[in-house]
């Protein structure tokens, strides 16, 4: 039994704070701003100016691919395209690899103000496979050895660009499925393993991840599911798996089925392939593109919701924020059910239509407020490719005043997992008046994170009789300055009333270690 005294944000639905709480045997017994006599006794800790919140949800990460990226190359912060070669030339000299996947090239991060191309990469290294994804996780840049090495099919495929090495749509999905194939699976166990460590030092004690990403028979979603389940230290995983063919999710017994990849329904701005209503301002004749119509899209809805199965899809552009949205009201008018928890991923350019339908159906936002003023897609570039629709990408208080519920994600490996940032920048949105505030921005990062994931009956506030998942925050956020929001660090996190220990889900030798207990994956 353990004593918290200090300051308790609660995030239930009174936003109360207290003094007190009290943890036994993994579950929160008392929270209140006196302590009884029969708890006088009990182990105490004294937070001190330090706050205890529930533990944050990441709601929209590719885990796999953020445990991949993280232990390979990250490009992010090269200054040129000159740095970014020469990161992956030393990176060669280190390691002895069959080929190079790196992460995070943007034309907007450079000096240069363009993406590094085939023959810079060919001038490096000439004779190694390399293949470096966009910040944005929708494209690619590979030199000649990794166009080589890909089927010959992938070149008739849209979006195969040869002369500069680029891979957009479907090009660059067949890409990463092969690409991915080619990853050992004892290496895939290793690098989700360390994944979690870095998502817990942050606070995160549970995960949305997407997965379906061209593994053989799957792996990754299997791997994911298995892994889960091996996590002694009481960190949750939900799994998505991203497929259009719900007899595979079915037939694993999982109960939620979307995300990016083959349920992307349009793809990003940082390639200008998001779907929208009106043509780009810099291109009139491009709209970007839905990869499916609305007919393939509703069938797909009508039988996922028909099966009972939570539905997640991606949409970033208007055009596609409106198709998810139909697909979704129609599914629901079709075969209605009551608590469905069906969500849009990003909804970064949404339309009033699309809001209404999610408020008056009960559709949940998977947010990305750490796209907000972002190093690595610009707002000066939003503008010049939207003009004045950049001013309404993810209005957060339009979601609160409609009522719709909401959540914040990483969307891992394009952004660093990281729940302070996101407060800070939901608190601080670039267009004022979508600035929500600070209990706002919380219950997106804890309750309602929770009900996404049917799991605000156990976790998501500090409330008595659920289980004591927890963070503790260097700071309260109530007592820091808005602007100042980020400088807020995170100091421990506690799952299950015990403080969160690292390398919890392979044994040395290198052999996954399943447990028997259930999680909800």
């Amino acid at each position: 039994m353990t004593v918290y005294e200090g300051t308790i944000v609660t995030c239930d639905s009174n936003n109360a704070v207290f003094r007190f709480l009290v943890e036994d045997n993994g579950h929160i017994v008392y929270t209140g701003n006196t302590i009884p006599e029969k708890y006088s006794r009990a182990v105490r800790v004294n937070l001190g100016k330090r706050a205890l919140l529930p533990s944050f949800t990441d709601t929209h990460l590719h885990f796999s691919s953020y445990a991949v990226f993280s232990s390979t190359v990250d490009v992010r912060r090269a200054r040129d395209n000159r740095e970014l070669a020469d990161i992956l030339k030393q990176y060669s000299r280190t390691r002895r690899v069959p080929f190079i996947l790196a992460f995070g090239a943007s034309s907007h991060s450079v000096i240069d103000k363009r993406l590094v191309t085939k023959d810079e990469l060919d001038r490096a290294l000439p004779q190694i496979p390399v293949m470096i994804i966009k910040y944005d996780g929708h494209a690619s840049i590979c030199n000649s050895a990794m166009l080589s090495t890909l089927p010959h099919t992938i070149a008739g495929l849209r979006g195969y660009h040869d002369a500069s090495g680029e891979l957009n749509q479907e090009a660059f999905f067949a890409a990463t499925d092969f690409i991915t194939k080619k990853i050992p699976p004892l290496t895939l166990l290793r690098n989700m393993n360390a994944a979690y460590d870095r998502l817990a030092a942050k606070g995160i004690g549970c995960i949305h991840t997407v997965e379906g990403v061209g593994f053989p028979r799957d792996l990754d979603v299997d791997t994911a599911r298995f892994v889960a389940r091996g996590q002694r230290s009481g960190f949750q995983t939900r799994v998505f798996f991203q497929t259009m063919d719900e007899r595979k999710v079915l037939k694993r017994k999982l109960p939620r089925i979307g995300g990016c990849f083959e349920t992307a329904l349009d793809g990003c701005f940082g390639s200008k392939d998001a779907a929208l209503n009106q043509p780009y301002r810099d291109d009139s004749s491009n709209r970007g593109i839905l990869f499916y119509d609305q007919n393939t899209v509703d069938a797909f809805c009508d039988r996922a919701n028909r099966a009972g199965l939570q539905i997640e899809l991606h949409a970033i552009g208007d055009a596609a924020f409106d198709q998810a949205t139909i697909a979704i009201q129609r599914a629901l008018e079709k075969f209605p059910r009551d608590d469905h928890r069906h969500t849009i991923i990003h909804a970064c350019l949404p339309t009033d239509r699309g809001l209404d339908i999610c408020a008056t159906h009960n559709i949940g936002i998977a947010a990305q407020s750490a796209f907000l003023d972002w190093n690595l897609e610009p707002d000066d570039y939003l503008e010049s490719i939207l003009g004045d629709r950049a001013r309404h990408i993810l209005p957060l208080r339009e979601f609160v005043k409609r009522g719709i519920r909401f959540s914040f994600g990483s969307d891992a490996p394009c952004t660093i997992p990281d729940p302070v940032e996101w407060l800070h920048k939901a608190c601080n949105h670039p267009v004022a008046e979508q600035s929500i505030s600070v209990d706002e921005a919380l219950r997106a990062l804890t309750i309602d994170s929770a009900w996404m994931g049917f799991d605000d009956k156990e976790r998501g506030t500090l409330e008595v009789g659920k289980i004591a998942d927890m963070t503790i925050l260097s700071d309260n956020p109530f007592q820091v300055r808005v602007d100042e929001l980020r400088k807020i660090s995170t100091e421990n996190l506690i799952l299950k009333g015990k403080k969160y220990k690292g390398d919890q889900g392979l044994i040395s030798a290198g052999v996954y270690s399943i447990s028997h207990r259930k999680n909800k994956v």
